[in-house]
């Protein structure tokens, strides 16, 4: 407000509380009936007819309040504001002992008395702009009567939050960017054009429900929507919910409240409510009585409400809007590494923002020390850029509590396997890194509803190799490698393993984490004859299977010890299979001179000699570690006699049969 129209408002508030004063004064028998002038409704409609409109007309029209009911308000305020108002009060009631306005007082003082103002529906008690102290003794009319202390604020020209929500709520700020994403902005001016349709038909506004698991998406949309409207957004967090009855109704009522004193809207976040729970519950009656521009971010239409409701699909920005965004905060110079960016990592744009704006300020820091500038990030980098490491910090949490992240220390040095076989794995590496260049640059993301990952299964016996070529691929392309777990994804309970599941590849897809399902054939099986009501929900857990994993955008590898007993519907949604061989005599001969480190000190061995020995990749791993430890007891340095007597233990660790003149030197 300006600052004339708080002097006026100021003016006009002490008249009226002066004609207050008159009024009682007149009933104590103070002044005579013709010095009281006369408030009516008239008298309010001219001045609020004029330029300057004050509080006490405002409140007036958006509670749509009655000349007496306006009154009693007034003197309710007065009180407040006037010290003589108590005294005054005392003697018009002839009662030394009500130094208060009650509702008997007010009958007899205004003109056009309305019973109705005593009901707890009435409009003054209804919308809390008076309180009533009532004992059980007092009859409720003579009562004590005093204005709430957000009404006298708001009167005296003073309109904030109320104080009992301000420990509730918290005001969210303008969105940081000047545009949203076009897919995103589309979004917005959908629900800015259903909101003002609804403005113009009688009842509440429609609840905007936002449908998706990205918080951070979501309550961006809200803010601009929020900002476009001219609206201050309000987050009210649902831990500190109350679930009791009555105060989930004066929580209610003093929100709609404030959206009738201020340009608000709500804000809520659902994602993590059950459907049936209690809380979920107290949300349903919050939003079905708080009327207002109401904004829920929840993953599905779980929870239903007595109130018209409007559903959006809410997703993080394309892998082209990502791009656009990374080059646009980056600088004209970034248009590799922001490519490089969007085509991985599927970020959402307050995320994009905090790690851009993060690295510009290491940036200002490194110009201020360095003369040099640095070279753009190349399209296909040998070692991880800092925007990329940053990206793979910021989606790590997400994933660590649903699989176990695998450290992959294994390199295209280290994994021995047929030239075929390793073509196809570089094959695998070489369509996650072009996958943007393809499906956007190209044009396939266009025709292509599914199938816009990779997915690949590794089928051989335990020990081929399978994990090692696993982190081969995620060192290769320097991304997080994560083992399902599948003891924390498989429910006995009906659709548990499908929730599981969704916030797996969900969270995968963020960080472009890599998959890897070892004993996938535990998981991916085939689908069986239904006989019961558990062949019938094992079958459409397997069938979301099938169909997730051909969705899923990121590089999901199964391995497999047992092909066969995989669903052949799932192997034809599989862009590769690569088969892991038993390692021939040429093959076991590599893996022995590549298994020892280079820092453990080895004698003369016999590759040769060693290479006979039919064993797995695996098993000669194992061997090289326990000879190893043969070798550091005495002291000494690694030879044949070690390796060979812990082959033999290998041997007998696999129940094979032994001929002794293999293992003598």
């Amino acid at each position: 407000m300006t600052e004339q129209w708080q002097r006026q408002n100021e003016q006009y508030l002490a008249s009226a509380i002066a004609w207050v004063r008159q009024v009682l004064e007149r009933q104590a028998g103070i002044v005579s009936e013709e010095d009281v002038p006369t408030l009516t409704a008239e008298s309010l409609e001219v001045a609020a007819d004029g330029e300057f409109v004050p509080a006490l007309v405002l409140l007036s029209q958006r509670f749509d309040l009655s000349p007496f009911e306006q009154s009693l308000l007034l003197l309710c305020v007065a009180l407040e504001l006037d010290t003589q108002i108590a005294s005054l009060c005392a003697k018009a009631q002839d009662n030394l002992q009500r130094p208060y306005p009650t509702f008997a007082l007010a009958l007899t003082l205004f003109d056009e008395p309305d019973w109705s103002v005593v009901m707890a529906e009435g409009t003054l008690r209804h919308w809390q702009l008076i309180e009533v102290t009532q004992n059980a003794t007092t009859p409720l009319t003579v009562s004590p009567l005093r204005a709430d202390m957000r009404v006298v604020h708001y009167l005296k020209g003073t309109n904030s939050l109320d104080d009992r929500l301000v420990a509730l709520v918290n005001p969210l700020p303008d969105h940081p960017l000047a545009e949203l994403p076009p897919s995103q902005q589309a979004t917005v001016d959908e629900i800015i054009r259903v909101l003002k349709q609804s403005q113009q038909r009688p009842g509440p506004f429609p609840i905007i429900q936002l449908l998706g698991t990205d918080t951070a998406t979501s309550q961006l949309i809200a803010q601009s929507t929020a900002d476009q409207l001219g609206l201050q957004l309000y987050r009210l967090p649902l831990e500190p919910l109350p679930t009791q009855m009555n105060e989930l109704t004066t929580l209610a009522r003093l929100w709609h409240r404030e959206t009738l004193l201020l340009p608000v809207a709500l804000y809520l976040d659902g994602t993590d409510i059950e459907p049936k729970s209690t809380q979920a519950n107290a949300l349903k009656y919050l939003i079905s009585h708080c009327n207002g521009i109401c904004f829920l971010n929840s993953p599905d239409k779980g929870i239903t409400f007595d109130r018209p409701t409007r559903t959006f699909e809410v997703a993080k920005p394309t892998p082209p809007e990502q791009r656009h965004t990374w080059q646009t905060l980056l600088g004209p110079d970034s248009e590799a590494i922001a490519t490089q960016l969007a085509s991985q990592f599927r970020l959402n744009t307050a995320d994009i923002l905090d790690i851009a704006m993060g690295q510009r300020a290491k940036g200002r820091g490194q110009r201020a020390e360095e003369t040099s500038p640095t070279p753009p990030a190349p399209l296909l980098p040998h070692s991880p850029t800092p925007l990329w490491t940053t990206c793979l910090a910021k989606t790590r949490p997400h994933l660590d509590n649903l699989a176990q992240r695998i450290d992959a220390k294994a390199t295209w040095d280290d994994i021995v396997l047929p030239e075929e076989e390793m073509a196809l794995l570089h094959q695998i590496g070489d369509q996650v890194r072009q996958r943007n260049r393809v499906y956007d640059d190209w044009g396939f993301r266009d025709k292509m509803n599914r199938g816009l990952g990779v997915n690949a299964m590794f089928a051989g016996e335990s020990g081929t190799g399978k994990t090692m070529a696993a982190e081969v691929i995620a060192n290769d392309l320097h991304l997080h490698l994560y083992r399902i777990d599948l003891s924390a994804v498989v429910s006995k309970y009906i659709g548990e393993t499908e929730k599981n599941l969704r916030k797996l590849f969900d969270a995968a897809e963020d960080g472009g984490a890599i998959l890897f399902f070892d004993e996938a054939d535990a998981l991916f099986g085939k689908r069986s004859e239904v006989k019961d009501s558990h062949d019938r929900y094992a079958n459409i857990e397997i069938n979301y299977l099938l169909q997730r994993i051909e969705a899923y955008r990121g590089l999901a590898i199964l391995a497999t010890n047992l092909r066969s007993s995989l669903d052949t519907a799932f192997l034809r949604r599989l862009r590769f299979i690569v088969t892991f061989p038993l390692p021939g005599k040429a093959e076991r001969h590599k893996l022995w001179e590549k298994v020892f480190p280079a820092q453990t000190p080895v004698a003369e061995l016999d590759y040769r000699r060693l290479a006979r020995l039919n064993v797995t990749g695996g098993n000669i791993h194992t061997i090289a570690i326990n000879a190893a430890f043969l070798a550091a007891r005495e002291q000494a340095a690694v030879g044949m006699e070690h390796v060979l007597t812990a082959a033999r233990g290998e041997y007998r660790k696999l129940e094979r049969p032994i001929n002794e003149e293999d293992f003598r030197l």
